[in-house]
């Protein structure tokens, strides 16, 4: 089977491909580059032994999209990526977020029902919840009006997804991801953003291997323990290998519904202190940081329940927070 993943360059995407060839899955990379770099292609195919297609392609420019498909019309599962996807930035610039994010979806989505393509994985975010009610957040916990433009574009793709599959055949996983970290084993591939990292733990290696003269801690007076925001951290791999299962999932014989959605993350909560002393402990390297003022669009605490992804999609993350410090620090020296 020959599996789309679109933004198959970036962060996620490129340790999902690793997964999905380690797997037996044929990949086609769609990417504009804008986050990413070409010859992270040559570096899954260090890690693989096999070398994905790939395709330089903006999902909106709807022209070259539909010459896309013409020229692969094998495609039989897409898994959908690309998009931009910092809290901070949408903030301040929210019409590039929802043209980006919304209309690129929208032209993807037009030619895949076109098509008939019927297997489709959504990358999501824990962002959809906004400030939760309750903790550990379930996939039964409310949508909420949320707290940023970037959050706001991933509610509308999700929702955008439970209305087609009322009127087509299309089948959906929706992967609501907490917070990725972590880089690939060989220190091939990992986090590498564009400009200042937006976020945390690319700041923290960048500040400890002397990129950043000192990394800000946003905010220090929430409601926590020790003042900082929590999240749920989950390591890359851990996360790629989900993409896996939701593939083998659409592709399987078990009854499912159309459309389903999954949290992935560790169910434990680390805050922005404990991900510093993580580091710290794990490397041996000190860094230099002060507390600064909140940033806008952040909420306090968040944290998931996984036992849905656990015991439905067979999945569940293995890898703890040190492990996701010392893999980052080995992708970042070898930058």
């Amino acid at each position: 089977m020959k599996v789309l993943v679109t933004g198959g360059t970036g962060y996620i995407g490129s340790h999902t491909v690793v997964e999905l060839q380690g797997a037996g899955f044929e990949v086609v990379i769609l990417d504009n580059l804008s986050n990413s770099k070409a010859d992270v292609v040559d570096r899954i195919e260090k890690i693989t032994g096999s070398r994905p297609l790939f395709e330089k392609v903006d999902l909106c420019d709807a022209f070259a999209l539909k010459h896309f498909f013409n020229a692969y019309e094998d495609i039989d599962s897409v898994i959908h990526f690309a998009a931009f996807k910092a809290v901070g930035e949408s903030v301040q610039n929210p019409l590039m977020y929802y043209n980006n994010n919304v209309t690129g979806m929208i032209n993807l989505l037009k030619e895949i029902s076109e098509r008939k393509i019927s297997k489709f994985v959504y990358s999501s975010s824990c962002t959809v919840y906004g400030e939760a009610d309750k903790l550990p957040v379930s996939e039964e916990s409310p949508i909420k009006k949320a707290e940023s433009p970037y959050g706001f574009t991933k509610q509308v793709g999700e929702q955008m997804l439970f209305d087609l599959s009322k009127v087509t055949d299309l089948q959906t996983v929706i992967l609501r991801y907490f917070n990725p970290t972590g880089a690939h084993d060989t220190a091939l591939i990992g986090e590498l953003p564009s400009g200042i990292p937006n976020n945390l733990v690319p700041y923290i290696t960048q500040t400890g291997a002397g990129k950043r003269e000192i990394l800000t801690v946003n905010g220090n007076d929430y409601d926590t323990p020790d003042g900082t925001n929590i999240r749920d951290y989950i390591h890359v791999v851990d996360l790629a290998k989900a993409h896996v299962n939701s593939i083998q999932r659409l592709n399987g014989e078990s009854e499912r519904s159309d459309i389903e959605v999954f949290n992935l993350g560790t169910g434990n909560g680390n805050s922005v202190l404990e991900v510093i002393n993580a580091f710290e402990k794990t490397t041996g390297v000190k860094l230099n940081y002060r507390i600064g003022p909140r940033r806008e669009g952040d909420v306090v605490s968040i944290y998931s329940d996984t036992k849905k992804a656990n015991e439905v999609l067979g999945w569940k993350a293995e890898r703890d927070l040190n492990n996701m410090m010392i893999t980052s620090w080995e992708w970042e020296k070898t930058l």
